[in-house]
């Protein structure tokens, strides 16, 4: 049971002063009663405003396909950013929805979004080593002693504390490959490549788990269970 105006607010539909003003149009019923009173506890399954059930009250977790040109961050003064393609009302929800992980703003694919905080930490932990696969084209052709060198375990960037986790690599053409990595640190794949004298020109994640962009165009989503991870992780 929560109160009506932190309800609304919560979710984005206003704020806790306007949810006063949003019940004395009597825009809010619970159980088809209108309510004036904004300290009303109820059940979020029970209210409806203007005669709809409320937008996601359990939560939200999208699969969006990022083009390049937008950043994962709330920060205003970063730039277009990837939440600015979700509707107004999901860009005030509070909690805020954030992307598990980060695609950086040179980078495309499949990014994940949410607002539940318990799933972003349990699918960006390194001990649940959930599987991304990254395609990158690169400025030269590729070796093959690559593919031993990541898969080692012992591949160690500036700055880490320790060596990366073994990372699979297979050439598809000559100058790109795909990368499944089990870890997401600071723009890995691009560093790892660089490391050994390869500059990454085009990068995009094809998928994350046993999610892939199947029928997602770009700068579009596709919602997901809130429960997909339950049995655990794709």
């Amino acid at each position: 049971m929560r109160r009506i105006d932190q309800l609304l607010a919560n979710l984005g539909y206003c704020s806790r002063r306007d949810a006063r003003s949003w019940l004395k149009a009597g825009r809010v019923t619970v159980k088809g009663e209108l309510i004036k009173n904004p300290a009303t506890k109820a059940a979020p399954e029970h209210v409806e405003v203007d005669g709809e059930p409320l937008d996601h009250p359990d939560g939200l977790l999208l699969l969006l396909h990022k083009p390049i040109g937008l950043v994962c961050s709330h920060e205003v003064r970063e730039g277009p950013a990837v939440y600015d393609l979700l509707p107004e009302r999901w860009r005030a929800r509070n909690p805020v929805v954030t992307s598990v992980g980060r695609l950086d703003k040179d980078t495309s694919g499949l990014l994940l979004l949410t607002d539940q905080s318990q799933l972003v930490h349990r699918l960006t932990s390194p001990k649940h080593k959930v599987p991304k696969v990254y395609r990158a084209t690169v400025d030269r052709d590729l070796e093959p002693a690559l593919i031993d060198l990541f898969a080692s375990g012992t591949l160690e960037l500036e700055g880490e504390k320790g060596p990366l986790a073994p990372a699979a690599l297979v050439i598809r053409e000559p100058r790109v490959a795909e990368l499944t990595l089990i870890e997401g640190k600071y723009h890995q794949v691009r560093r790892m490549f660089a490391s050994q004298g390869w500059q990454v020109e085009t990068l995009h994640r094809e998928s994350f788990g046993a999610l892939t962009l199947d029928h997602v165009a770009e700068g579009t989503w596709r919602e997901l269970p809130l429960d997909a991870f339950d049995q655990g992780t794709p």
